[in-house]
């Protein structure tokens, strides 16, 4: 079995493998917190070949979740509306 070591960024490392700085994070929350926009941008930011890995990995996981609480919500919609559809013909 092999043995690998992680890969630690060091400061001088330049492209995609670098870390994303603080600067850049407050800037690309603030982009990810305006409506339609974010949607835009996170696509982007998930799926471009110009973006750094950890971003990408951050946008994908945002997209995931995002998918997971529209099912959610739209799974409880219908079954409030059922429920309330289901009572309503009761009476």
């Amino acid at each position: 079995m092999e043995q690998q070591t992680p890969m630690v960024p060091t400061p001088g490392t330049s492209g995609l493998q670098s870390t994303v700085t603080l600067g850049e994070w407050l800037v690309t929350l603030l982009i990810a917190s305006i409506p339609v926009l974010n949607l835009i941008m996170l696509f982007v930011w998930a799926f471009g070949s110009n973006t750094k890995i950890c971003k990408a990995n951050w946008a994908k996981a945002t997209l995931l979740w995002m998918v997971i609480v529209i099912v959610f919500y739209f799974l409880v919609v219908v079954l409030i509306l059922g429920g309330l559809g289901f009572i309503s013909h009761r009476f």
